[in-house]
């Protein structure tokens, strides 16, 4: 249910690594949790963040949440779809629906990071 190839945090964020580019989402359980996802408010583009700092909120029917950085770095990119069309989240929060892309600049904090299992175990699938 969950990918193998991300790193998953206990706020319902994951990150997928690859080299020092990691893409950052909400987990397909968030995304049901919240419900239809009406707005998403994108980090901006060059802004450096630290482990746990807010990059931005996602708005729904039910709440708004924050997202919150799972690891530190500079963000490098947003996917702008989500502008027009927040709800791309709830049809695939783990590939299409991404939200931004960071360039790590401490790989050693994705150590703190749950595996799949673990997200799993932890979300109750």
């Amino acid at each position: 249910m969950f990918p193998n190839d991300r790193h998953y945090t206990k706020e319902h964020e994951w990150v997928k690594v690859e080299g020092r580019s990691a893409t950052v989402g909400i987990t397909d359980f968030a995304q049901k949790e919240l419900g239809d996802i009406v707005f998403v408010e994108l980090p901006e583009i060059g802004r450096a963040v630290a482990l746990g700092d807010v990059l931005g909120t996602i708005e729904s029917v039910k709440a708004v949440s924050e997202l919150y950085a799972p690891v530190s770095g500079t963000v490098v990119s947003v996917n702008a779809l989500l502008t027009d069309a927040p709800e791309t989240i709830n049809r695939d929060a783990q590939e299409a629906g991404w939200i931004c892309k960071l360039t790590l600049t401490n790989a050693a904090e994705l150590d703190a990071l749950m595996d799949a299992a673990a997200y799993g175990a932890m979300a109750g699938s």
